[in-house]
């Protein structure tokens, strides 16, 4: 009787259990930085991964690829890419990561989202970018796929892409797809107006990126492990010379301090 009680309840414990959801990690990347994120989160997740291809590769140097893509923005031009091998109806999540591109993700993702259909699943998006772009090529995407549960999203700068493994380790124990211990950060208080010291943090930060030449004006502070990190509200200074002006006059820039080495900006917010 004790038996046949055991096999019962072993079948009932598995018949409860809740099967796991079952994740693609989908990407486009030019130059590997996105490769190596997707990878990462791949890797730990153990996850199916595939590469999106256009047809005609975006293989030529920064200026090249920055000239193609405004001529493609500018005539309405989404570029072909191979056809995806994985079944998307098969998957809960998808991750889904690119570099960004005149702030929001590359066209070769656009011709991906142009033709699927990811009603219904979560989409976790994750970038690389010179200077920021995550928030605005979400809104793009969540526009674009209004039926499905956009996530939380993970964005890194190329210039730290040391910090990747790390980073996307608190990334997916935070968003509970990996158990572990995450540092969970309090909310930035209230900003003030920035004093002379935290406005050279900021200077310090932004020092040599030719995309930002701007003044802090006010910032709000909070710990982080191994330092501090700074949320700064600056103000586009005006260009010297014939340097084009900045499209919008404010950004918020967010600026780590870390024990025992320079301040480095992780993203602005435009």
């Amino acid at each position: 009787m004790l038996a046949i009680v055991a096999a019962m309840m072993a079948v009932i414990s598995c018949g409860s259990q809740k099967e796991a959801p079952k994740v693609l990690v989908l990407y486009y990347s030019q130059t590997s930085n996105t490769k190596t994120v997707a990878q990462e989160i791949a890797t730990r997740l153990n996850a199916d991964i595939e590469e999106i291809v256009p047809v005609k590769p975006y293989d030529g140097d920064f200026q090249a690829t920055i000239a193609r893509c405004g001529q493609e923005r500018e005539q309405g031009i989404i570029p072909d890419i191979q056809p995806i091998a994985a079944d998307i109806a098969k998957y809960d999540v998808v991750f889904l990561g690119y570099p960004i591109w005149f702030g929001t993700y590359a066209p070769p993702v656009a011709a991906f989202l142009e033709k699927a259909d990811l009603s219904g699943k979560k989409v976790v998006p994750f970038c690389t970018f010179g200077s920021g772009g995550l928030e605005s090529s979400v809104k793009d995407l969540a526009e674009k796929q209004p039926k499905a549960e956009i996530l939380p999203g993970y964005g890194v700068r190329a210039a730290r892409m040391a910090a990747v493994p790390k980073e996307v380790d608190q990334f997916l124990k935070a968003g509970g797809f990996i158990e572990g211990e995450y540092t969970q950060l309090e909310d930035f208080p209230e900003q003030h107006p920035a004093s002379e010291e935290e406005a050279a943090i900021f200077d310090a930060a932004v020092e040599g990126y030719p995309m930002i030449h701007a003044k802090a004006s006010a910032v709000a502070s909070r710990t982080i492990p191994g330092g501090v990190e700074y949320l700064f509200s600056a103000v586009d200074l005006p260009r010297e010379g014939n340097q084009p002006a900045p499209a919008t006059a404010e950004m918020k820039v967010y600026v780590t301090v870390l024990e025992g080495e320079t301040p480095v900006f992780t993203q602005v917010v435009r």
